[in-house]
């Protein structure tokens, strides 16, 4: 378990961990967009948010496990968005927008622990508090709340899977991998 007291300057080698997080998932953002282009075009287009949201939020996740620091997340998910939309995302500027909102969501769940866990139980926290901030988001933004009670339920629980899997245990196995090459401290 690892604290931010000792820990809150932000040094060069977490700013250029943020950029290569930021440009790799930037890429990778950019290329989803067509997973959730294929699923929208099929009967699934109504789930097609959810499904794919998850990969969409690795990015805060991954940037707060690695970085350990307050606020690391919202900055890698923005920054990320950032070079999605650099890439002629197909949502412009709203892109930011979203990279914001998903980077809070996660932030809160480290803070939820008191930024003193990095690993399972934040990863856990930050995947649920991304669910429910993008969400409540998706509930004013996206029109969700002109949805039946019944497909709002099914589609929460769509993303939360989602993003439990891809933001919560991929994440995790890319933080343990990365530990075991001595990049991180």
């Amino acid at each position: 378990m690892q604290t931010v007291k000792n820990n809150k300057r932000w040094s060069l080698r977490d700013v250029i961990f943020l950029a290569i997080i930021a440009i790799f998932f930037g890429i990778i953002y950019q290329l989803w967009s067509y997973a959730y282009y294929a699923l929208a075009a099929t009967p699934l287009k109504p789930y097609a948010n959810d499904l794919t949201l998850g990969v969409w939020i690795m990015a805060g996740p991954l940037a707060g496990v690695l970085l350990r620091k307050v606020g690391a997340s919202v900055v890698g998910e923005m920054l990320a968005s950032a070079v999605e939309m650099l890439l002629f995302s197909s949502w412009g500027a709203s892109t930011l927008l979203s990279g914001f909102i998903q980077g809070i969501g996660n932030e809160l769940g480290f803070a939820c622990t008191g930024y003193r866990n990095w690993s399972k139980t934040g990863l856990t926290f930050s995947a649920i508090g991304a669910t429910i901030v993008t969400f409540i988001w998706d509930l004013f933004q996206s029109g969700y709340s002109q949805y039946s009670l019944g497909l709002l339920i099914t589609l929460f629980i769509i993303r939360l899977i989602s993003i439990g899997f891809f933001a919560g245990v991929l994440v995790y196995w890319i933080q343990q991998l990365t530990a075991k090459t001595g990049l991180i401290k």
